[in-house]
């Protein structure tokens, strides 16, 4: 192969990582080594190129887009209906005045949005969306987590974070995951806040996972739990 159609050809790849990253929200390295048919080493290094350019954010295990690059028009249409049907059939599980645990991610964001309509709730957050979603409803009262703030995905995270969760008790935790693998390993591509998700499970007594089919089979880079009888995952009919 000569260099020039060595270079076209990284090139290329190069282009379709970028337009994967801004339809999906993120990419996952191991996702890429499958379909172009290359090595982690050569998508790391891709990724890593793109990164110096100035195209992508570099996150461990992936990468995500430069904030503000992802439009309302980025997921496709159906994407969207997916996690709107199940944001709906999550906030038809609450009743008014239970008390929640609330994740960051886009669908326990529509999940909040569904939420508006109930009464008297308690919600501990570490989304900064969820709790300016919920925070100025006069019946509910809206804890948002402090430490440090993750400002691409808008969460907080951090030993604050977690010291302030075990002084809380939830009915329901309701959480936005990456993967869920065949052999039910619950995984999240942000590491940092794989331990407040686990927090959140441990400290609640029921726990709903809100993941579309595009997350079912799949693994995200951190551990968050293994699904257990506590654990009910809630996805679209397809």
């Amino acid at each position: 192969m000569s260099i020039g159609i060595g270079r076209a050809k990284i090139d290329r790849r190069r282009d379709e990582i970028l337009s994967l990253l801004h339809a999906e929200g993120k990419v996952y390295i191991s996702d890429l080594c499958t379909r172009f048919g290359t090595s982690p080493v050569t998508i790391r290094n891709d990724l890593d190129v793109l990164a110096e350019e100035g195209k992508l954010i570099r996150m461990t295990g992936g990468a995500v887009p430069l904030r503000g690059e992802v439009t309302e028009t980025a997921p496709s249409i159906e994407r969207y209906e997916q996690k709107k049907e199940i944001a709906m059939r999550a906030a038809e599980r609450i009743r008014d005045g239970d008390t929640l645990f609330i994740n960051s991610g886009s669908t326990v964001e529509l999940f909040a949005a569904e939420l508006r309509a109930k009464k008297n709730l308690k919600v501990v957050t570490n989304s900064l969306s969820v709790a300016t979603e919920l925070g100025a409803i006069p019946s509910f009262h809206v804890i948002l987590l402090g430490g440090m703030i993750n400002s691409h995905s808008r969460f907080t995270y951090g030993e604050n974070a977690q010291e302030q969760i075990v002084r809380f008790g939830a009915d329901f935790a309701v959480l936005s995951v990456d993967g869920i693998s065949d052999d039910g390993e619950i995984t999240t591509c942000h590491a940092e806040e794989a331990i407040i998700d686990r927090l959140m499970i441990q400290r609640s007594a029921h726990v709903l996972i809100v993941a579309d089919e595009a997350k079912i089979g799949r693994t995200g880079f951190s551990l968050v739990s293994r699904c257990d009888d506590k654990i009910e995952i809630l996805t679209n009919k397809k």
